[in-house]
């Protein structure tokens, strides 16, 4: 039974196989006619890289950011000197952030044009930016040619530090001397340029003075300001607005030569004691004669014994015998101005009621 049973089996899966391989025929058949009805768009397979091409991509990818961020930073450094930077980082500090300080002794520096005021008055706005920048841009390779760094340009003003990373106060204060004379030298080249092109020349006053400051960053969450403060920035400020009042170029205090001890490099002269606004002990302040010429040089200092003599008595109240000096002095340099301020200042004195601890020098 079961034999009769099993024998036909073969024949059917015989038929049901064919029945199957009819079916597929019949689904290739369409599909083809689809295939052809509606073609396929391939991607190709991608190139395989060679080892070369492999180094290259991030190479040339760390190239641009390099370049990119080297960008930023000589960005961020014309807002934020790299110098200032520095002086948080020689003391421990490597984040700029807000309300940090630190305290060092460095030589500041003013510069402003004279009679800024009258010349601007008869530029429009345009022509007063363009002057602005070009006399910008020739008074800043003086200070950075000696080791300085310009802080703040306010307004017409200069304020530069001179800070030496590496050297002692002597390199610091010779450096801002340095670039008190090649601003005065830059300035002749300047003018001429000016006389060139039709215009009336320029002139500038320079303080400087040495001592402890405070440099740190000042404003709030979302500006932020890096700042110098302290009395030895407000002595050398006081001092740039004294050259006009004794007409002479560059005004540095005692202090600045004393560091520089440099006598015969930076050739000055002593003008006075003074007390600037701000502050109630006397200055000894004094101008550099170094970048004149060697004649107008020797006539100051020719009448410059004279003029330290005169200023004694006039400490002592003696202004009959200051006086009496300071006309010798006039006599031997008729053109210069100095001996002819004190005589004024004699006269002023002399008519005032100087308190009884007065110690010789004048209010300004």
């Amino acid at each position: 039974m079961f034999e009769s049973v099993m024998q036909p089996l073969p024949l059917v899966l015989l038929a049901f196989c064919g029945i199957c391989l009819f079916i597929i025929a019949l689904l290739l058949r369409k599909l083809n006619r689809g295939l052809r009805q509606f073609p396929l768009e391939i991607t190709p397979k991608p190139r395989s890289i060679s080892q070369k091409n492999i180094a290259e991509v991030p190479t040339e990818r760390f190239e641009q950011k390099a370049d990119e961020a080297l960008r930023l930073r000589h960005t961020f450094q014309k807002f934020v000197p790299k110098q200032f930077v520095d002086h948080f980082a020689k003391h421990g500090s490597s984040v700029l952030e807000l309300g940090h300080a630190v305290e060092d002794d460095v030589a500041i520096l003013f510069c402003d044009i004279r009679g800024f005021t009258g010349l601007s008055e008869q530029m429009s706005p345009q022509e007063l930016m363009r002057f602005l920048n070009s006399y910008f841009l020739r008074m800043n390779d003086p200070i950075h040619l000696n080791g300085g760094f310009i802080d703040k340009f306010i307004g017409d003003a200069i304020m530069a530090l001179f800070d030496h990373p590496g050297g002692g106060n002597r390199e610091k204060a010779s450096d801002a001397l340095c670039a008190a004379l090649d601003l005065r030298h830059a300035l002749i080249i300047y003018n001429q340029h000016r006389h060139n092109s039709g215009y009336s020349a320029v002139n500038i006053g320079v303080g400087i003075h040495f001592g402890p400051v405070v440099l740190g960053t000042v404003g709030s969450d979302d500006r932020m300001d890096t700042t110098v403060i302290g009395d030895s920035v407000n002595i050398a400020y006081r001092l740039e607005a004294l050259a006009p009042i004794y007409q002479c170029d560059i005004v540095v205090s005692a202090q600045t030569l004393q560091e520089a001890a440099q006598p015969e490099r930076f050739s000055a002269r002593l003008l006075d004691w003074i007390k600037v606004k701000g502050r109630s002990t006397a200055i000894e302040i004094h101008e550099v004669i170094a970048h004149l010429p060697e004649e107008i040089q020797q006539q100051k200092q020719l009448n410059s014994a004279l003029i330290k003599q005169g200023l004694s008595q006039r400490f002592a109240k003696n202004w009959t015998q200051a006086i009496d000096y300071f006309e010798q002095a006039a006599a031997l340099n008729p053109n210069d101005y100095l001996p002819r301020l004190h005589i004024q200042q004699c006269h002023n004195l002399a008519v005032q009621t100087l308190p009884h601890n007065w110690d010789g020098t004048v209010q300004l």
